[in-house]
């Protein structure tokens, strides 16, 4: 089992793959229990495996722009299922990767999914206090989980927190202002969301200490297939295609 600073794992858990933080107990903020519960029916409904055909294609640009050292320590906040952290697992070797997330149904998923993973380990836990101590990570991503925050401040101070000087955050969503074609997505989400703009997300880096903050945006390329009419999600093919072509935002800044 991976043994990490300021990491204290359970005792009555699997200890060739499980560990869970003791030292930092979950906060209890509206919001939180909420969000467990949601997205531990995501889990058992197994939506957590799909998201990487949905999100790989706006995710590979981001990993490429993070040029990942061999040895690096990543944090993926919100992880699900472990899709994340198998892929930047693969990319540092010689580091170490932990996929955190609220939901305790999908860290047991990740946990069995990728058990044979020898520098990954996912933890419960949330990112208004992430269970780790200072200065550890070189780099802490986030993909589709940050506007879920209940204190989306608070989660960038935590993560600024937890990382090296010289560390450097990446948050990617597509849920976002500047983006119009996802805001009706609120009607269709369970919990509260925030849909903040590129320059207030910018804005919560910068408060939180970071330096060199900006962003971009990531148009995703899949094709829409042509006889697309209509999901959960969008109302036809022209609505989706607009949707993919402004693309995700993400938010990037140096500790």
């Amino acid at each position: 089992m991976l043994q990490l600073a300021g990491f204290r794992p359970c005792k009555d858990q699997n200890p060739q793959a499980e560990a869970c933080a003791t030292k930092f107990p979950m906060p209890e903020l509206p919001g939180n229990e909420a969000l467990r519960e949601e997205f531990n029916r995501w889990a058992e409904a197994g939506l957590g495996e799909g998201m990487e055909e949905d999100h790989l294609p706006i995710v590979l640009p981001v990993l490429d722009q993070m040029n990942l050292a061999r040895d690096e320590n990543v944090l993926d906040v919100g992880s699900g299922a472990g899709w994340l952290v198998r892929l930047v697992a693969d990319r540092v070797p010689e580091g170490r990767v932990i996929g955190m997330d609220i939901s305790d149904e999908m860290v047991r998923r990740a946990r069995r999914n990728y058990v044979a993973i020898e520098n990954a380990m996912f933890v419960i836990g949330s990112v208004d206090e992430i269970p780790w101590d200072a200065n550890f990570f070189t780099h802490a991503i986030s993909v589709e989980s940050a506007y879920y925050w209940p204190d989306p401040a608070r989660g960038v101070r935590e993560i600024h927190r937890v990382l090296r000087e010289g560390g450097s955050a990446w948050i990617l969503i597509n849920y976002y202002l500047e983006n119009v074609h996802s805001h009706h997505f609120a009607e269709l989400f369970a919990t509260p969301t925030h849909l903040l703009s590129a320059e207030e997300w910018e804005a919560l880096f910068l408060e939180a200490g970071f330096a060199s903050v900006g962003h971009r945006q990531i148009p995703d390329p899949t094709p829409v297939p042509e006889t697309f009419s209509s999901d959960e999600w969008f109302h036809d093919a022209a609505q989706l295609r607009a949707f993919r072509q402004i693309g995700a935002l993400l938010i990037h800044g140096i500790k």
